[in-house]
Order: C-alpha cells, then structure tokens, then sequence
C-alpha cells in the first residue's frame, strides 16, 4: 500500500495562548519579554504572520525596553521584573541550578542582589541536601552550605584496564561537602565539613589481564560521627592500610563526684575491610588535638598527635596486637621538636614510612628522618644523621613563608607565599620535575610552574593540580610512567607535562595509587587564595641556592647548555635519531607544559611528514 500525502509540519514554537499549560493571560505579555535563548534558529523567524511574538532583544530582564523601540499594535505595556514582590522572584530563581543562579547574578546589579541573597540560596541547599539539619557556619552560612554539597564528588581513573576515563563514585546525601578521603586497600573513606566519616565500599571487578581492580563506590555507610581527622599507613601502596585511625570527639560519662559529661578527644581503630572498631584510646578532656599522622613499621607503630596550641605529642602502638581482646595503657609523650623547641607553634604535619615533616605558623619547615636510606636521598649525605637520635628535627633554609607540602619516600615539594614550587630529594626517575635526573640535597625551584591547587608526591613521580587563567583545571606529572601512572606518558618525563586526564571544575585534592588516580571536588567560598605577588626587587634577582645550571636567572648557563644540546643532537647520525634526542631534549628544558606540548606536537608532524607517514594523533612518550 502506497502513503497518502503528509502534512508538513515546521519547527516547533512556544506554545499558543489556548493550550492551556497553566500560564494565565495576563502573565503571558511579561513572560515573552523575559524569554531568553539561543540566538540565530529557525524557530525565531517567519512567525509574525501567525500571530506569535517574537524575541526582544534586550541588555537586562530586569530593566525597561530598549530606549527609541516602539511598542508592537496590541501588545500592551512591558512588565519590568522588579514590578514583582521581591519574595516572588527568589522564590522562583531557587528553582534553577546552582550554575544557572551564579550566571543570573552576573547579568545586573538587581539579579547581582537577588541571586545573592541567603533566602535564595536556603531552598537551594534544601533542595540539594534535604536532609542537612545545619547551615554550616560563616559569614554566609546557606551559601557556603549550598555550594559545598553542589561541587562535591569523588572522581578517579583506573589505571589498568582497557577503560581509560574518568568516573565519579557514589556521593553520600547525608555528606555536607568533602573535606578529605583517603582510599585504601580494598574501600575509600570520606570526611565531610560536619565532622562526618562515610565509608564507601567499592564494587570489584576483573580486568582484562585477570587482575582485581577497583571499579567504583557502590554504596556507603556513616563510619562515625563527630571524627576530626584520620590517617592509615602511610605508605604508597594501599595494600598495607590495614587499619584506619580516627581522632574523634566523645562524650564521656560523668565520673563519681561531677555532674554531667566531657567532651573528650580519642583515637578509634577500624578495621578497613569490614569498617569494625577494634580498638579505643581516651585522652584527658584537657587536651584537644587537630591533626593525626602515622610513621614507622607495624610492630611500632608511632602516632602523632598535633594540639590546638602547636604542640606535637606521640604514642606507641604495636598494630599486630590491635586484632587481640585485651586492653593496655599506652604511654603519651611530648615529641622531641615541641620538647627541644618550646616556642615552635606547629600548624601541620606530613608523613612517610621513615620521615616526619612539620610546618609552623610562620612558615618554617623541620624535618625528622629516621632511616640512613632516605636521609641519603633527601639530603645528599650522611654527615648530620646520627641513627641513635632519630628525632632531632632538621630545619630546611628556605627563601620564604611555605603553604603547604607533599611528602613522598624519598622526595618531598613544598609550595611557598608566592606560589613558587621547591623540590628535594631523589631524582632517579625525574620525578622532581627539573628537567634533568640529578638528586637535589636542598629545595630547588621549578620555575615554569607557579600558584598550585594541590601537589602530590607518590612513590617515584610528581602530580601538580594547577588553575588556568579561565578557571581551567589542568594536571601535570613528573616522574616515572610505569603502570600507566601518568597518563599519556608511559615512558614518563623529567619535567611536569600535562596529562591526559579531564580534571573537574572544581577539584582541590588528588591521590594516586598503584590502581587508581583520585580527584576530590568540593568548593569552599571562604576559601580564596592566599598567594602573595612577588615582590619587584625579587623577580629579577641573585638566582636562588641549587637552583642549577640553565635558569632563567642565569643566562650563561642556559647558553652552554645550549651549545652542549646542538653538539648532542649533530652527533646523531640519521634524522630519526636527530628527531628523537630534539624530543628528549625539549623534555629536559625548563618550558611550561603548553609549550612543551607545542614542541613535542610539531616535532611529530615534522617527523611523520620526513618518514612520509600520513597524519594520525600524536602521542608524545618521551
């Protein structure tokens, strides 16, 4: 059977005044003069002869028609948005997305109040998290509220696998943002801004090559509450966190002769497979901690403890014996840096398996290392170790007031006032990022990175969270390959490169293990940057201590480095090989990541067009 004619229909329009989709008469005029979209369709043209209004282009909703416009025969006076009571139009912008209000604000200084109002953003943090109980705190308490539980999430991306993405785990309702996570050997443990310890636990799957890998959160489960920090073994591989440690706050019950409890700080051990408590310790309700961090071997285990005041206090733990139903007194003591240095006031602690560093409120660093090994390798010798004081603290010369750090084995990062990155310690696989694989026994700058987010180092490579001048978020690695721990590097590189990973908008902490690289998301409006702009007289200076041959401050340097590169690459006897010491080359000097992806990208199309390859996509692994 053939088909009779069909009515050609054209594109879709607003709907006419008597559909009936419950927008009265009278609000039909003002609500076309609001309607904003997407300019040059086909749906905005042609329709005057029907009857249908069209667009009227105009700076602001909120203001009056545009100055000389005439008004159309029968459409009546305009309706300015502010003719609406306030309450009205709050009510109304709450309905939107987070994304659409902060863009709405931006258009003029009435939607600027409107959208910023804290009514506003209450039912938008109702709407996002139902079952928060409280606002938070600050100066805007339901903003901040708001913002936090809109940009959290946990994102990661398998390593092994044909897979190759990044994902986003299970996000827990009852969280009020992420303030920290720490995954271990089999699960991933989230701490949110109200004192709230979630435990995600994973769904396992089989990879391609038989192995176990780690897919994503399937579920979670409120660990414990009122929980202030929390730490595990601090080394690289997951497979050894066994247990995690939580510094918590309880209420203790009154003792005979006092009315009503304490509040008391105490350090609570899970088991991370099954998220069981297996041990309790209880401190006096005269000290209060902020900060836990773990150092050495299971059968001494030491953990440190940082007071409110700066103090830094540690405990002995054999972890073998944690699993045992018995109890035992643990013996408190005031560590060697707070003993030795009295006047320190110690506002964070980072650790590895064998070394403790400290940061204090006026920006100094100290350092505690407790193995000849690693002292080897931070500091380039042996001379100042002495193996039966293991807890002398070592201060660091440093040019400026430093942040915040990153601890790895046997190589560390520190980022000062300014933004400037320092590095120390192993070189072997280029994972301090200066271009070259020479150990550096003292913080030497990277200079084409500047104002980090978060730096991270691992076991044998560097990542670097960096923010572009449009609110991009980018990552840069250093270091060792191996494992697809840098992505789109396998072979891996002597400088940072940015790596093939799409970063969230808002991400400000990373991890990375041996299977997984994690990104936490979570935006804090209280918190802006704290960077300094450097001074004048410092920019333009002295080169800095260590900083090695080729730096910008050094232009004789940088020229023999130059004629020693052009010496390399005419001893190269055939184009190929010329092709690949230019990339290895570019790898070693001290360019920005845009620019050494630039080179490595032009070096290949020059390379395929020598060899007569036809054009494919580039994949730099020098």
């Amino acid at each position: 059977m053939g088909e009779g004619p069909r009515r050609l229909r054209g594109p879709r329009g607003p709907p006419s005044p008597g559909g009936g989709h419950g927008v009265g008469k009278a609000a039909e005029t003002g609500a076309r003069e609001l309607t904003t979209g997407e300019s040059g369709g086909p749906e905005d043209e042609g329709r005057g002869r029907d009857g249908a209004v069209k667009m009227v282009k105009r700076s602001c909703p909120s203001c009056g028609p545009e100055p000389g416009g005439e008004e159309k025969k029968g459409r009546g006076n305009p309706i300015s948005v502010q003719l609406f009571p306030p309450e009205l139009v709050e009510h109304i912008i709450s309905f939107l997305p987070v994304r659409d209000v902060v863009a709405l604000g931006q258009t003029c200084h009435y939607f600027r109040e409107v959208c910023d109002a804290e009514g506003v953003w209450r039912r938008i943090c109702r709407r996002l998290s139902p079952r928060l109980r409280e606002q938070g705190s600050g100066v805007r308490p339901w903003k901040r509220a708001a913002i936090l539980n809109y940009t959290k999430g946990l994102y990661f991306q398998a390593f092994g696998g044909r897979r190759r993405c990044l994902s986003k785990s299970v996000a827990p309702l009852l969280a009020h943002g992420y303030r920290r996570f720490l995954p271990t050997k089999d699960h991933v443990f989230i701490l949110d801004y109200t004192g709230t310890l979630f435990f995600l636990k994973n769904a396992l799957v089989s990879s391609t090559l038989g192995q176990i890998q780690w897919k994503r959160a399937c579920r979670y489960v409120v660990l414990c509450r009122g929980a202030k920090d929390f730490a595990s073994d601090p080394r690289c591989d997951t497979v050894y966190r066994k247990y995690l440690y939580v510094l918590a706050t309880r209420e203790q019950p009154a003792v005979v002769g006092t009315t009503g409890s304490r509040a008391c700080d105490c350090v609570e051990v899970y088991l991370q497979s099954s998220g069981q408590r297996v041990f309790k310790m209880t401190f006096h309700h005269s000290m209060s901690f902020k900060q836990i961090v773990l150092v050495g071997q299971e059968n001494q285990r030491a953990l440190l403890l940082l007071t409110e005041e700066g103090k830094i206090y540690s405990l002995v733990v054999n972890e073998t014996q944690l699993d045992q139903p018995r109890s035992y007194t643990v013996q408190l003591a005031l560590r060697k840096v707070s003993r030795c240095l009295p006047h320190l006031r110690v506002t964070r602690m980072a650790s590895n398996q064998s070394s403790t560093l400290y940061i204090t409120d006026q920006g100094g660093v100290y350092f505690e290392v407790h193995t000849p090994g690693v002292y080897r390798d931070l500091f380039g010798t042996l001379q100042a170790f002495d193996p039966l004081d293991q807890q002398m603290p070592l201060a660091l010369s440093l040019p400026a007031k430093i942040l915040f750090c990153a601890l790895g084995y046997n190589h560390l990062g520190l980022v000062d006032e300014f933004g400037r990155i320092f590095m120390q310690g192993n070189n072997r696989y280029g994972q301090l990022g200066t271009g070259d694989k020479m150990d550096r026994g003292e913080p030497t700058q990277v200079h084409y990175l500047q104002r980090p987010i978060a730096l991270w180092c691992g076991l044998n490579h560097s990542l670097v969270l960096s923010q572009g001048s449009d609110f991009s978020k980018e990552l840069l690695g250093c270091g060792c390959g191996a494992g697809g721990r840098l992505p789109g590097w396998p072979k891996g590189s002597a400088s940072f490169v940015k790596l093939h990973v799409k970063v969230p908008l808002c991400a400000c902490s990373l991890c990375s293990t041996r299977e997984c690289l994690y990104m936490l998301s979570s935006h804090d409006i209280e918190h802006h940057p704290t960077y300094r702009d450097l001074p004048a007289s410092r920019v333009v200076g002295t080169p800095e201590p260590g900083l090695g041959a080729g730096a910008p401050q050094d232009p004789g340097g940088a020229a023999r480095a130059c004629e020693e590169y052009l010496s390399q690459i005419h001893s190269c006897p055939t184009l190929q090989d010329r092709m690949e010491k230019m990339k290895e080359i570019v790898g070693w000097m001290p360019l920005m990541a845009a620019q050494k992806d630039f080179f490595w990208e032009a070096l290949d199309m020059l390379q395929r067009a020598a060899g007569g390859v036809g054009p494919g996509p580039a994949t730099p692994e020098s």
